[in-house]
């Protein structure tokens, strides 16, 4: 990662800033666009405005406070007990072969609940970490550190997304597409009107706006008058113009992107998982975590469904033991039966327990 004293590393570190700090400007431009714009300067109708105002900032606030919770929770790191200590370390270092090796890891990681494995069967280790990666963590090579249940590293965000702000990331997929769909559909109409007497010349303009039927009687008014008369003038017009394309071409963009992240939730994989099957001591399983749709639901979301749309830590369990399906038990470690999340038998989860919390202790583990 570099020497933290290095101004090479400063650079890099407020460069990683630049797609944060693009994407607030925009939403900051848009609130001005429209409020002022738009609200203020545009809609003569002071119900229409209330109206507009009112659903615009439910969700501004909900898309900030999601992005920002997405942007800044701190991601706990891997418990110390992953950590090969410094006398397993020399034995592994000294290892003869290859086989010699994977015989120090599973002696170590014999009492941890850890069931994936690598593509050969070997115990996952993470060298540069020094530690027994947990089931579904990956070591992120941007943050340099071992991510739980790590789903992708997010340059939007700076920051990796995983177990402690999947949720939050969601939530700010969600609102960011309904805040631009928003947007779109309340400006629709105020950006045909501009289209429209934007691109009539000035005698079919008077002849629309003053009087169609005697036009010979009409004034005709320039379009720097009209503008002044309740619509939009100079800068007003490209801020209006603007609005509506920006907030159509994210709608589409986000559009895809909630959709596929949907798509992972009710199938309880991450984005790494779906593009490389998760593998245990029986071979590759798409859906070796799988719990049902509505319990993969509720293991991003929690159970309490008052919280499932606020920017809350609610998701079940503590990032490391997670349920598998039975076919994957056996080995060293032990099973039983899931807890409240359940509903088939098919499932089950390691019963070792994690000595340090890894979360809120208002958010209990589910296993």
């Amino acid at each position: 990662m570099g020497n933290p004293n290095g101004s090479c590393w400063w650079c890099l570190k407020a460069i990683k800033w630049i797609p944060v700090i693009f994407i607030l400007t925009i939403v900051f431009w848009s609130y001005y666009a429209y409020v002022v714009q738009l609200c203020y300067y545009t809609i003569d109708s002071y119900v229409q405005k209330a109206f507009y105002l009112f659903f615009f900032h439910i969700l501004f606030l909900l898309f900030l406070w999601s992005y920002w919770q997405t942007v800044f929770t701190e991601l706990v790191g891997v418990p110390d007990k992953f950590k090969i200590p410094a006398t397993e370390m020399e034995n592994l270092l000294h290892a003869e072969s290859d086989e010699a090796q994977r015989q120090v890891l599973e002696r170590f990681a014999q009492d941890l609940p850890v069931t994936n494995r690598t593509i050969k069967g070997a115990i996952r280790f993470c060298e540069k970490c020094v530690l027994i990666k947990p089931d579904r963590a990956h070591h992120c090579s941007v943050c340099g550190t071992c991510v739980l249940k790590m789903d992708h590293h997010c340059p939007w965000v700076n920051n990796c997304v995983g177990f402690h702000n999947y949720k939050f990331f969601m939530l700010f997929l969600a609102y960011a597409l309904l805040y631009c769909v928003y947007i779109a559909a309340t400006s629709l109409q105020y950006f045909i009107r501009f289209w429209k007497v934007n691109t009539m010349d000035d005698y079919e303009f008077a002849d629309k706006y003053q009087c169609q039927q005697q036009p010979e009687k009409a004034t005709i008014l320039t379009k720097e008058r009209f503008f002044r008369q309740g619509e939009l003038e100079g800068m007003g017009r490209f801020h209006l113009l603007f609005l509506f394309f920006v907030a159509l071409m994210f709608a589409v963009s986000l559009t895809s992107l909630f959709l596929y992240h949907c798509y992972l939730i009710l199938h309880n994989r991450s984005t790494l998982e779906a593009f490389r099957p998760p593998m245990f001591r029986t071979g590759k399983d798409k859906d070796g975590f799988s719990l049902g749709k509505y319990n993969n639901f509720q293991e991003v979301f929690g159970d309490d469904s008052r919280l499932w749309f606020l920017p809350i830590f609610t998701s079940l369990g503590n990032g490391v033991i997670f349920p598998v399906r039975s076919q994957h038990q056996g080995g060293p470690n032990t099973y039983d039966s899931m807890g409240s999340t359940q509903n088939s038998t098919a499932v089950v989860g390691p019963t070792a327990e994690v000595s340090e919390p890894l979360v809120n202790n208002s958010v209990e583990a589910h296993v």
